[in-house]
């Protein structure tokens, strides 16, 4: 399953779903700010969906959503 990128100025979200369990996905977000200088300790922040799934399109669905919210509560 491919990850989705939404990107909001030096934001980038990366949504995706992760296997837990056998049957069980959750969905996470890694959240990286890129203030355009490829460095090493780039900060990045990584948050999971409360929730599990029983499929990882709906983990990733979960995931989609998390990440909008993200970054719509990021003011730059």
């Amino acid at each position: 399953m491919e990850d989705i990128t939404y990107t909001k100025g030096i934001y980038t979200a990366t949504a995706s779903a992760r296997e837990v369990q056998r049957d069980t996905w959750q969905g996470v977000v890694v959240l990286t700010r890129d203030e355009g200088e490829p460095s090493t300790d780039q900060e990045t922040t990584l948050y999971e969906v409360d929730a599990t799934s029983s499929t990882a399109e709906e983990a990733l669905e979960e995931a989609k959503a998390l990440a909008h919210r993200i970054l719509g509560e990021i003011e730059l």
